[in-house]
């Protein structure tokens, strides 16, 4: 029995997932691009980027963007291939997720990661079970460096056994808010900040991270019993090592079925994002009419300045 073969992922990062289920790619995509992604959030904040006094508020809101052939290639193998990816999770767009940090964090020490609050399984909008489609994989771009104690997310690899093994025991799924994340996190003893740099807790140092969320989805259920060992993903690899089993060593793989209808479920956050988006909307037609009317000031200029000479010439005369 062979495994697949890889364009995009080397073997070390093929181990490095298959040991801590997370993988950081750096340099998928250029400063430039990211320049171009962020250029209009301060104007959706409505905040002065020189004065921290206005950073009042995080913006969190989600959406996806075109992402580079290298990010895209990474993410396509480790879910098994690009042809697995449901068509409307192929795009990201602008949304951020933007950390600001606060007054009161400066100079604190680096947060235990078990004294943090907000601990959870993302994927917020969907019934869980161990092979939902919704979330196959998260991804996380970072559109500003994002340095230890700058407000990066922080994720606990060993949870990922512990997640997995409670959704095998409950065929009939897990509403978002049904997981005991703070014994899961107490229990837990790998925690990494996702740190790094353009195009690869909270924050204490005051510089803005922004990054994105965004899901990929697939079209069908992940499977974990397949008849052919080398059509297994990467993720799907990795889910069964965690419940001890590996079926390219014989071991087989798991029978996995669902006990209750898959289902969405409608978000606390989409009443918070929904006024965040009008209040952002206004801020950008605003700014847009600002631009417009000192545009249309610069061209008044440029038309008073040819006519000067002949005027003048005319007095003259």
């Amino acid at each position: 029995m062979t495994a697949r073969q890889y364009k995009y992922l080397t073997p070390h990062q093929v181990d490095s997932f298959m040991r801590d289920g997370y993988l950081r790619i750096e340099g998928a995509f250029s400063r430039e691009k990211a320049a171009e992604w962020t250029q209009d959030v301060w104007t959706r904040l409505g905040m002065d980027p020189d004065d921290p006094s206005t950073w009042t508020e995080d913006l969190e809101e989600r959406s996806c963007g075109d992402v580079l052939p290298r990010a895209w290639g990474a993410i396509g193998e480790l879910v098994g291939g690009h042809d697995r990816i449901h068509p409307e999770k192929k795009h990201w767009s602008d949304g951020l997720i933007v950390n600001l940090g606060k007054a009161e964090y400066v100079g604190e020490a680096p947060p235990d990661p078990k004294s943090l609050e907000g601990w959870h399984c993302d994927g917020d909008f969907f019934l869980h079970f161990l092979d939902s489609p919704e979330q196959a994989l998260l991804v996380v771009p970072l559109f500003t460096d994002i340095k230890p104690q700058g407000g990066g997310t922080f994720i606990a690899p060993d949870s990922i056994g512990k997640i997995a093994g409670y959704l095998a025991e409950h065929p009939e799924g897990v509403m978002p808010t049904g997981f005991d994340f703070r014994g899961i996190r107490d229990s837990c003893t790998q925690f990494v900040e996702l740190t790094g740099n353009i195009g690869d807790s909270h924050n204490s140092i005051r510089i803005p991270r922004m990054i994105t969320n965004p899901p990929v989805s697939l079209l069908e259920p992940f499977v974990y019993s397949r008849p052919d060992p080398s059509e297994y993903s990467l993720v799907e690899l990795k889910t069964l090592k965690e419940l001890g089993r590996d079926p390219l060593n014989g071991d087989g793989g798991l029978d996995f079925q669902i006990a209750h209808a898959r289902e969405g479920v409608v978000p606390k956050r989409l009443e918070k994002q929904g006024k965040w988006k009008v209040e952002m909307e206004e801020r950008m037609r605003v700014r847009q009419l600002q631009l417009a009317q000192q545009q249309q000031h610069q061209q008044t200029q440029v038309q008073t300045t040819a006519q000067a000479p002949s005027q003048a010439q005319g007095v003259v005369a």
